[in-house]
């Protein structure tokens, strides 16, 4: 009875260490994604994280800004230029309708 409890008894042992070696690599895992995690977070908070969003907000006022100085400096006159950039508009509007428009198609005729 005495080798049978011994078994038992380093059965049980083994398995506990069995579970504390899956729980240490789990355990691992875990710390490296909060370490990632705080990484990335005092990047974020110290500015230097990725400046996409800005760097396209900056290109757009640069356009804008660009369209407006050309529209200034234009050879033609003002009336003709805010006539020729509300007939682009008027264009680009019907356009966009004619697209969206659900279009009743008359079916072809099958005659011949």
């Amino acid at each position: 009875m005495n080798k049978f409890l011994r078994s038992l008894l380093k059965a049980g042992v083994y398995l506990l260490e069995q579970s504390d070696h899956a729980a240490a690599d789990i355990r691992d895992r875990a710390k490296a994604r909060v370490e990632d995690l705080t990484d990335r977070a005092g990047r974020a908070i110290r500015g230097q994280e990725d400046h996409t969003v800005r760097d396209a907000i900056s290109f757009a006022a640069g356009a804008a800004l660009g369209v407006g100085v050309a529209i200034l400096f234009a050879p033609a006159s003002g009336e003709e230029t805010r006539s020729a950039l509300a007939g682009k508009v008027r264009n680009v509007g019907n356009r966009v309708r004619e697209q969206l428009s659900p279009e009743e198609k008359e079916p072809a005729s099958t005659e011949g």
